[in-house]
């Protein structure tokens, strides 16, 4: 931790400024004396946003809500933002850390550490602030409790003022961020992986125009151009030759302001080895240290510090050029954490290893589709090639290959060739890129994409297995059946149900729904009023035109199943599709949403029109047999009972009392199926009942809350009732008993009166927890609709014991991912990207369906 004495207070530009203090010490004050109004997120001006009273402390939870969703825009956009409130428990701090962490930058804490008696006597002089002594001696116990501990609770700068002069005095002082050089312009000479190739170095720098300056032994030392500077990519070490000359001439360059260097995985190693870690001395670390012991201690320590000191990334040229030794995508760019020098030193892999060992490397390269030119190295090309603004300049010298560099802003390339093979490689090399790899049209789909285990990674939950085994599953329903991948955007999660209730004749409860939810923080929800039909998203389009202008298909829209299967015949399909759409048009929404298409979730209506085999095959053969037997059954045990048979008497009364309950159930079962069927004709009967847009041009809605998309399905429903329909639906305050009980019993009456149930979902959408993504909706079922799920007898005691053993966590980790793999087709399809990126997490979410789930759930 470090209290200056001075003053002048640095925070890193790109930071979150986290102000500590108890009420009174001025926090509010020192924000607008040194921050910009709107860099300054208060606790309080929230509060009013939410409660119309800042000092409403009821509204805390929901005020900390919002301030935590601005602060997370802001720190999304690169802003520094500053966090106006007490923050003296820790675990409100380290909501904030979290959060910073979130968006790889960095936390800074100023605390104003005053004396109580002082605040005591500025909230006297504020009618507004009536706390009493005992919240201020309260708060100041927090903070003098955690005050020496805020370095290890995450803060990288920790400012300490504790006298009024020191707060009048402070000065604050905005720092560039190490890897912030974009007041460097170059022209830049970017040079690939050296690997201790000194005497191609020595050759290409004399190429590229530097004289080479020597010591009194004829060793190379530095080297200067007249207007440029060379800037080298990491991997200077091991395998080669020369490993201590090459790091004595990149080491004079950067001494001297000829060079920038930034560190490649090799050197972390190398410094690991230099320190005496326990290191495997492969891949060529053995030679390097062999090379290294005949060097002086001193030289050694020059280079154990100039490693030390290298900078994972750096981002040049008013941001235009980024350079990072193993790559990096876009919103990693002048960030600082962890994981981001992780990627740039290491890349990102698949978790998987080729036939030779080594890591599988994930086409970070092909996704990237950033402002900024991005150069690296890492892996061996045998050709430097342009994919998507970015250029891999390891050529493999060491191998055999050429060391490259790039003239930057010029964009060309410079090489020499390697006098010989100086390292075995671990793979043959040089290796044939993949045909088209680096030209690939973007809507090209390729078996290659989505065939094997694989790794995906999303904004929303970092890394999702698919494992060989469901990909192949997925690939045969969606090479036979699914509608045109140009269409398929989107699949539809599953969607978990709510914890077993432990009520005596149910199995599920809306209670459990609310307790959950309220467990993960979340206080408002919206119980939806579940559509006995049949899941489906709609993708519709303005005109053919604007079809085939985006999709390449001519058809007004498509129509699909959770599988991805067409839900009707394009004869069918084309009617639906225009109904919605003219809908849509009378509603104003493609003009209202600046797009020419919409994609929309929905229930199809009725049950039947999908299902129509399903209960033929299942539901009414199991009713017709049932409704056929059982009566007879209950007439024989009727006369058996009526004989003296005392001897079996009782076991017969048994019976008989069992068969009419499975009559009654029978019974029950066939009413319940009933009711979600209807005739229709075509499209006659047919209805559509929209609860969410996903979609449209350049835009995802999963931030807007549940309200505004019901909303406009109900202007869609007003245009269009004969094929449209509403989805009724009521907000319920998690945490106010009265409102979980009116919710209680609207759920009773729904199901009393045959409807499946409802959806329990955070009102504001997306929500993330302290464990992350929080379910994107919990279904509570009826009891009468669940004799469809679990048999007609379900509802016997017996039957109901077994049933409440039921797992769920597999189920609702399943939902999880398939949410998050949902949202990020929904990102790539709004941001442009290629059809094959979009189609990558479509076809996830079908394979992770193969995964073995009880299909009850």
């Amino acid at each position: 931790m470090t209290e200056p004495t001075a003053p002048e207070l640095a925070v890193p530009e790109l930071s979150l400024v986290v102000l500590v203090g108890v009420t009174g010490s001025g926090k509010s004050t020192f924000a607008r004396a040194h921050f910009r109004p709107t860099e300054v997120i208060s606790s309080d001006f929230c509060r009013g946003l939410v409660a119309d009273d800042e000092n409403d402390q009821s509204a805390t939870k929901d005020a900390f809500e919002v301030l935590r969703f601005i602060v997370g825009k802001r720190l999304a956009a690169g802003r520094l933002t500053v966090v106006d409130a007490t923050n003296v428990q820790p675990e409100a701090r380290r909501e904030l850390v979290l959060l910073a962490r979130e968006h790889d930058v960095l936390p800074a804490a100023i605390v104003l550490d005053l004396p109580e008696k002082l605040c005591a006597e500025r909230n006297a002089t504020r009618p507004d602030r009536d706390f009493g002594p005992h919240v201020i001696r309260r708060q100041r116990s927090q903070l003098r409790r955690s005050l020496n501990h805020l370095g290890r609770e995450g803060f990288r700068t920790v400012h300490v003022l504790r006298t009024p002069d020191e707060i009048e005095a402070a000065t604050i002082t905005r720092t560039k961020l190490f890897n912030d050089l974009r007041h460097e312009t170059g022209p830049f000479d970017v040079i690939g992986d050296v690997h201790g190739c000194r005497d191609e170095l020595e050759q290409l720098l004399d190429k590229l125009g530097y004289a080479i300056e020597r010591d009194a032994a004829g060793r190379p030392t530095g080297a200067s151009h007249p207007a440029r500077k060379a800037v080298f990519l990491g991997d200077l070490v091991d395998r080669g030759l020369d490993t201590p000359g090459v790091l004595r001439l990149v080491m004079g360059m950067v001494a001297a302001g000829t060079a920038i260097c930034v560190p490649g995985n090799h050197e972390v190693k190398l410094l690991k080895a230099l320190r005496g870690k326990n290191v495997q001395r492969s891949h060529g670390l053995d030679a390097s240290m062999e090379q290294l012991d005949r060097e002086t201690d001193d030289f050694r320590a020059q280079t154990e510090t100039f490693i030390d000191g290298l900078i994972s990334h750096y981002v040049l040229d008013g941001g235009r050029l980024v350079v990072a030794h193993a790559g990096l995508i876009e919103r990693y760019h002048g960030r600082a954490s962890g994981r981001v020098r992780e990627f740039c030193l290491y890349g990102q892999t698949t978790g998987e290893t080729d036939e030779y060992g080594l890591p599988v490397r994930y086409p970070w390269a092909q996704e990237y589709r950033g402002r900024a030119v991005v150069l690296y190295g890492h892996t061996p090309v045998p050709e430097a090639e342009w994919l998507n603004n970015t250029m891999c300049l390891d050529t493999g010298c060491v191998f055999g290959g050429r060391l490259t560099a790039l003239n930057y802003p010029e964009r060309t390339l410079v090489s020499v060739p390697a006098a010989r093979v100086y390292h075995a490689p671990a793979k043959p090399f040089p290796v044939a890129s993949p045909s088209g790899a680096a030209h690939r049209e973007p809507d090209v789909l390729d078996i290659a994409d989505v065939s094997g285990s694989r790794v995906i990674e999303t904004g929303y939950l970092p890394r999702i297995g698919v494992r060989e085994a469901h990909a192949a599953a997925a690939l045969e329903v969606m090479s036979r059946f699914a509608v045109d991948p140009r269409w398929l955007a989107y699949l539809p999660p599953t969607m978990s149900p709510v914890a077993t209730s432990q009520r005596e004749d149910l199995l599920e409860h809306p209670e459990q729904a609310f307790s959950a939810y309220r467990s993960d923080g979340v206080d408002l929800v919206l119980c939806e009023e579940k559509h006995m039909g049949s899941r489906a998203v709609l993708l519709i389009c303005r005109s053919p035109q604007a079809a085939q202008s985006r999709f390449g298909l001519s058809e007004t829209g498509a129509v699909w199943t959770r599988t991805g299967r067409p839900f009707f015949p394009a004869a069918l399909t084309a009617p639906l599709a225009a109904g919605v759409g003219a809908a849509a048009e009378h509603a104003g929404l493609f003009d209202e949403l600046d797009t020419t298409w919409l994609l929309l979730d929905a229930e199809l209506l009725p049950w039947n029109v999908k299902a129509a085999r399903l209960l033929r095959d299942q539901y009414a053969a199991v009713a017709a047999a049932a409704r056929t037997s059982l009566p007879a059954a209950v007439a024989v045990l009727e006369q058996a009972a009526g004989r003296p048979l005392p001897a079996d008497g009782a076991q017969v009364t048994e019976l008989l009392d069992r068969t009419r309950a499975r009559a009654a159930n029978a019974d029950a079962f066939t009413a319940a199926y009933l009711r979600y069927c209807w005739p229709t004709d075509g499209l006659a009967g047919v209805r559509v009942a929209p609860f969410q847009l996903l979609a449209s041009e350049g835009a995802v809605y999963h931030e807007r809350p549940h309200p505004w998309h019901l909303e406009l399905a109900a202007r869609l429903a007003a245009a269009r009732p004969e094929l449209i329909q509403t989805t009724r639906h009521l907000a319920v305050q998690t945490s106010d008993p009265g409102s979980v009980a009116a919710a209680t019993r609207w759920w009773e009456e729904l199901t009393d009166a045959g409807g499946e149930g409802m959806v329990v979902k955070p009102a504001a959408n997306l929500t993330r927890g302290d464990k992350g993504l929080v379910q994107p909706g919990l279904k509570v079922r009826g009891r009468e609709y669940l004799r469809l799920i679990y048999g007609p007898d379900y509802t016997e005691p017996g039957n109901l014991a077994r049933l409440r053993q039921r797992a769920l966590s597999h189920k609702r980790s399943l939902a999880l991912r398939e949410y998050a793999l949902g949202l990020e087709a929904l990102d790539r399809l709004a941001r442009g990207e290629p059809l094959w990126r979009v189609h990558e997490c479509v076809f996830a979410v079908l394979a992770l369906e193969s995964e073995p789930v009880d299909p009850r759930l």
